[in-house]
């Protein structure tokens, strides 16, 4: 029995093979570098876990040493990069042994990938000072490499990992970390066009880190604004939007000249001027950028709108500042002018640059540009500037107008919700509003329902731009039927907005005589229903224009209150009056009659207690019905509508349970008196339960309300049960349980 016992006590320990052990032995295996290749490959798409990874890496870093073939070792670097990435791992055991692996490495390509996996390890390692300021030295050390793909990975590692902190350690810190913007800034002029643009970006990355770039930098990134690549270009262009939004009030010189300038202003300009680069790439940026520049002075924000070159582009002198120049020459003429046979001026021909035009019609370059992307860039900047100045949004007004017959639908739809965001500091013209009109005829609906909304908040300046505007949306409405609910919120709006110019109209529109009875337009028609919306809501502001209304408009008028109110305000029309509630005074004679009606309905039900049974269940249906078709009617009513509706539901259910007393009812009586109140209750304590969940904005005094109703449903519960059930031991629970609920809704 003991030795049977000793036998079951054995143990099998199961073991997960070595990843790094397989590693080594597949290794071992390859004959040569191309099937060391292939089981590098293999081994790249297996996980491998957190424990196994420290393993792994010695193992690849033991063959990188001893491996000849560049692209084995290529692929090594890789994969200590992938392994360094894994979740829970700490590179810093092995960040020694990859720098060491940089100092023998011929491969330009190999020592690329491994700075490639420095910079994932110094990543990893974010609260480690010491160790980044390591690889910045050893970055700056590998600078001088004349591969422009390792010089690229030293200055991503730079402006990755470079010190941005103020407080950094005296021990720690070295003369190649303490001013990374210099090492950087060096690398502008490089001859690689790849090297420039990983410089720039090295930058911009610094900036990203918290670091504040130096103001040095702006004239060394102006420059590269005229270099051969684009990538330099367009990185060059972000550099100098940076630094205006850091240095927006410097001041720069202006070159060839002795005037100065805000920075912002200069950084504008040469922005401006990148609108027109050769790359639709750098157009796009330079045009997006232009749209956040908004401490820029205004008469540049107006230069971009206009194309004309004054003279040669330079300052001109003012008549006294060339007479005090002539005066101190001290040269001598004829005697009758000052200086008039002195040399004049030789203008140098390659001075004049005609094409460094700044900002001079920079927005105009860029919305005829004949890319879409550019124009699409170009109209959302023009948006955000003219969002923030009055001024020039008045300005550029005509010129998104013009975008609204471009070629592009997705142009045309930008420019008329550009327009819709400025339509408040902007008043439209005749012929402006009728270039804007022309796109209702367009066939997306996206670009109509676009329009309509920018009518809704246009300002038109003149009565005959409300009639054609009125004219080309009734034309729409014809061509497009569907467009019904959009045109008549569209004149709503019209309406509402320029009541003094619709008043004039008025008798054209509703085709009145003076003397004559005109026939009754059919209320049936979708465009005379469009023309009294219009006329209605410009009626709401203008007091004296009801009176121009004839009969059938004031029917018509009750009609459209009923049937649309949510486009038909209420209006003060001579002889009738809002009439306000006799039993409720607190209703204002300026109130909705919707608003009235809740009232009053709810005012009769105040009164239920003086009517005798049978009257208080007809109010209740009545005003329950009432309630549910002033919801259909009235959207804005219709949540307390129902709400109303709900709890006057659950009162007369339980009247109407009550109204049998089934405590009095003798036991062969009682079934189906007992099947209907079982009903009425189980109904009750659903609707309060939807009362109180499914309601926003429900007061805790109507809540109270709601927990009394639901009390008096479980009351009826359990009367109902103690009818039915036989022996009084199951009714101990439910009366327990009952109880705690009465003593909870009295806390």
């Amino acid at each position: 029995q003991q030795q049977h016992e000793d036998l079951s006590a054995k143990k099998l320990r199961l073991t997960k093979p070595s990843k790094s052990a397989a590693l080594h032995v597949d290794l071992c295996k390859a004959t040569s570098p191309a099937d060391a290749l292939q089981y590098l490959l293999q081994f790249a798409r297996k996980p491998v876990e957190v424990e196994s990874v420290e393993g792994v890496v010695r193992i690849l870093l033991e063959h990188y040493y001893k491996e000849n073939d560049a692209s084995v070792r290529l692929k090594i670097a890789s994969l200590l990069g992938l392994l360094s990435k894994t979740a829970g791992f700490s590179p810093d055991c092995i960040m020694d042994d990859a720098i060491n692996t940089l100092q023998n490495e011929k491969s330009h390509q190999v020592l690329a990938q491994l700075l490639d996996t420095l910079l994932v390890i110094g990543t990893k390692l974010p609260e480690n000072p010491s160790v980044r300021i390591r690889l910045v030295e050893v970055a700056c050390k590998h600078l001088t490499d004349s591969s422009h793909g390792v010089r690229n990975k030293c200055l991503q590692l730079i402006g990755c990992l470079g010190p941005v902190e103020k407080g950094v350690a005296k021990e720690v810190e070295s003369q190649a970390a303490k001013d990374v913007q210099k090492i950087i800034g060096d690398h502008f002029v490089d001859q690689d066009p790849r090297v420039r643009t990983a410089a720039i970006k090295a930058m911009l990355q610094l900036h990203e880190r918290g670091l504040k770039l130096q103001q040095a930098i702006y004239s060394q990134a102006c420059k590269l604004l005229a270099d051969d690549y684009e990538q330099v270009r367009s990185a060059a262009v972000q550099l100098i939007w940076v630094l205006s939004q850091l240095y927006p009030e410097s001041i720069v010189p202006i070159p060839s000249s002795n005037e100065e300038i805000r920075l912002v202003d200069d950084a504008f300009g040469k922005i401006c001027h990148m609108v027109s680069d050769g790359s639709w790439v750098v157009r796009v940026q330079a045009a997006k950028l232009l749209g956040s520049m908004q401490q820029v002075s205004s008469h540049f924000l107006e230069q971009t709108l206009d194309k004309k070159l004054m003279s040669d582009l330079r300052r001109k002198r003012t008549a006294h500042e060339r007479a005090k120049e002539l005066y101190s020459s001290g040269e001598f003429s004829s005697g009758r002018k000052w200086g008039d046979d002195a040399p004049k001026e030789e203008i140098d021909t390659g001075a004049v640059n005609l094409i460094e035009s700044g900002a001079c019609g920079a927005f105009v370059h860029g919305l005829e540009d004949e890319m879409y992307e550019v124009r699409i860039a170009a109209v959302e900047a023009l948006c955000m500037l003219a969002q923030s100045s009055p001024s020039f949004a008045e300005k550029c007004l005509d010129f998104l107008v013009d975008m609204f017959n471009d070629e592009i639908e997705e142009v045309r739809l930008q420019s008329i919700h550009t327009m819709r965001k400025i339509s408040n500091n902007i008043t439209l013209r005749e012929d402006q509003l009728d270039t804007v009109l022309a796109v209702l005829e367009d066939s997306s609906r996206d670009i109509r329902e676009a329009l309509h909304e920018l009518l809704c908040c246009t300002n038109v300046s003149t009565k005959e731009g409300i009639h054609l505007a009125l004219v080309e949306l009734l034309k729409n409405l014809t061509k497009y039927p569907t467009d019904r609910e959009s045109i008549w919120k569209c004149l709503k709006f019209l309406g509402s907005r320029h009541p003094t110019l619709v008043l004039p109209l008025v008798p054209e529109l509703l085709s009145t005589h003076p003397f004559f009875d005109t026939p009754e337009p059919d209320m049936d028609d979708p465009a005379y229903i469009a023309v009294l919306v219009l006329i209605f809501n410009a009626a709401k502001s203008c007091p004296t224009m009801p009176a121009l209304f004839s009969d059938h408009t004031f029917r018509h008028y009750a009609y459209l209150r009923d049937s649309l109110s949510h486009l038909v305000p209420p209006l003060r029309l001579p002889g009738r009056k809002l009439v306000s509630s006799p039993v409720s005074p607190s209703i204002t004679p300026h109130e909705d009659p919707s608003q009235q009606f809740l009232h009053q309905s709810l005012e009769r039900v105040y009164n239920l207690q003086h009517l005798d049974p049978q009257g208080i269940q007809e109010l209740l249906e009545f005003t329950i019905r009432d309630l549910q078709r002033l919801g259909e009617l009235q959207s804005e009513l219709a949540g307390m509508a129902d709400f109303t509706a709900t709890y006057l539901q659950c009162q007369l259910l339980l009247i109407k349970a009550l109204q049998e007393k089934l405590w009095n009812v003798a036991a062969p009586l009682y079934l189906k008196q007992n099947a209907l109140a079982s009903a009425a209750a189980k109904q009750i304590l659903e609707e309060t339960y939807k009362m109180e969940f499914m309601y926003s904005g429900v007061e805790s005094r109507q809540v109270v309300i709601i927990h009394h109703m639901r009390l008096q449903a479980k009351a009826l519960q359990l009367i109902v049960t103690a009818r039915t059930t036989r022996g009084a031991e199951p009714l101990f629970g439910m009366c327990e349980k009952f109880l705690q609920e009465v003593d909870s809704f009295q806390r």
